[in-house]
């Protein structure tokens, strides 16, 4: 195993992605077609902030538990309770409620639990502001994605902009799909993870399509490699890159996510992690198994191309060929050898 791993950081092993393509395609499809089911089924786990609400928030007193407390609120009318933790406080969403009726809550949970009721924060969201918040997301994400295209056209070209672009549209759709069958709330700060992964997500795409760049531009009519093989050597030479830097991000944000939620309680960090965390290895993913299949994909329809992998393939066979002719004669030989041996014993 040492072996094996010192090999592939000195560059020795050269993997073939792109040769098994249809095989990152299918689990593409696969994973594509769970996370919309669980979008159908499930739906996301809107936050207060978006569908409005009331957050109540009070310090956790010992032996309460989520189930106590969430029948406590529910005990004064209250119908949708929904209880976290956030840090050393609980934190309680309800819809929307009108003042008596705040007060009135703030009231039982006091009593319930030995606090007073300014112990008892309330706030009050309205869904109009989360709609605003939608809004500007949508806008955000748009704006992001056609000047992505127009940077990669220009810095690259439009194959290479339009598989950057079906990969991260890959990345979110799974990840969106991970929050919808795990049930973890969307807030303002899943949104924010949302965007990150999209910058991370191009970063090791565009690192991948530069080293194609560079390698395939190289490539002439007496080159001895297509373009598929061209990429595929390509993308193993960044391969030690992409998986290094998405080791070094992914570490810290993976202890976030299982250290800091199970022993902390941090509901922000949660919301923000788990987008954060999924987000990093698919997108380490998608910029090897889809990204650039999918740009040797649309390369191999060029006419250039085309006829390059008809030269390389017709000098390919020309040397098998002439590699078995050689062999040929060597084996005849052996066995008019073979044959005078026996005669001369018959002769004896």
């Amino acid at each position: 195993m040492p072996g094996v791993i010192s090999r592939l950081y000195r560059g020795d092993i050269n993997i073939d992605f792109v040769g098994k393509r249809k095989v990152w395609y299918g689990l593409s499809v696969f994973l594509l077609a769970v996370s919309i089911l669980g979008l159908v089924l499930n739906g996301l786990n809107l936050g207060v902030e978006f569908r409005g609400g009331s957050v109540f928030d009070f310090t956790r007193t010992p032996g309460s538990s989520i189930e106590q407390v969430r029948e406590t609120v529910a005990d004064t009318g209250v119908h949708q309770v929904i209880v976290q933790q956030a840090g050393p406080n609980w934190r309680v969403t309800t819809e929307s409620l009108k003042g008596d009726e705040v007060t009135k809550v703030q009231q039982t949970v006091a009593q319930k639990y030995g606090i007073t009721e300014d112990e008892v924060s309330s706030q009050v969201i309205g869904a109009t502001w989360g709609g605003e918040v939608s809004q500007k997301a949508w806008i955000g994400l748009a704006v992001f994605m056609i000047a992505i295209m127009l940077y990669l056209s220009v810095a690259f070209e439009w194959r290479m902009a339009l598989a950057a672009i079906v990969a991260l549209v890959h990345d979110l759709v799974i990840t969106a799909g991970v929050y919808a069958w795990s049930g973890f709330e969307v807030t303002p700060a899943t949104m924010l993870g949302f965007l990150t992964i999209l910058g991370y997500s191009l970063y090791d795409a565009v690192v991948v399509f530069d080293m194609i760049k560079e390698v395939t531009g190289k490539l002439g009519t007496s080159a001895r490699m297509t373009y598929t093989q061209a990429a595929n050597n390509a993308l193993s030479h960044t391969l030690i890159r992409s998986l290094n830097t998405s080791l070094v991000a992914i570490l810290p944000v993976a202890a976030i996510l299982f250290i800091g939620t199970t022993l902390l309680g941090a509901g922000t960090l949660k919301d923000l992690s788990l987008a954060l965390f999924v987000g990093m290895v698919v997108g380490t993913y998608s910029s090897l198994c889809v990204a650039t299949p999918i740009l040797v994909t649309l390369k191999e329809r060029e006419p250039k191309w085309q006829a390059l992998a008809q030269r390389v393939h017709a000098k390919e066979a020309a040397a098998a060929k002439a590699a078995r002719t050689a062999k040929e004669p060597v084996s005849a030989g052996s066995q008019n050898v073979t044959a005078q041996a026996t005669d001369k014993r018959k002769k004896r």
